[in-house]
């Protein structure tokens, strides 16, 4: 018994380190987003850090991360940038993300 107790804390264990590490990664593309929506928006430094901290914000509405594309796409109207283009920078940003914590 002993056995498949230990065999339960290590199941927890990882998943509550991926869990964590998920959590972090969604954060740190959240501030790549945040720094790219801000260079074209054209944001002068202390904008920029106040508009990160808001998509960081944003993500805390819902789970998932529809609560950041909306947020974005918002910000973006005038920039006409397509549903397409958001999801493949999203994508791409969280791919940089995740290399920063492997």
């Amino acid at each position: 018994m002993s056995s498949f107790e230990d065999r339960k804390k290590s199941f927890e264990k990882k998943f509550a380190h991926d869990q964590e590490l998920q959590f972090k990664v969604s954060a740190r593309r959240n501030k790549y987003l945040g720094e790219w929506v801000s260079k074209m928006l054209n944001f002068n430094s202390d904008e920029e850090k106040e508009y990160i901290q808001s998509v960081i914000k944003a993500d805390f509405a819902e789970a998932g991360d529809q609560d950041v594309f909306r947020k974005i796409k918002d910000d973006l109207k005038a920039k006409n940038v397509s549903d397409e283009e958001l999801r493949k920078k999203m994508d791409e940003l969280n791919e940089k993300a995740k290399t920063d914590f492997n």
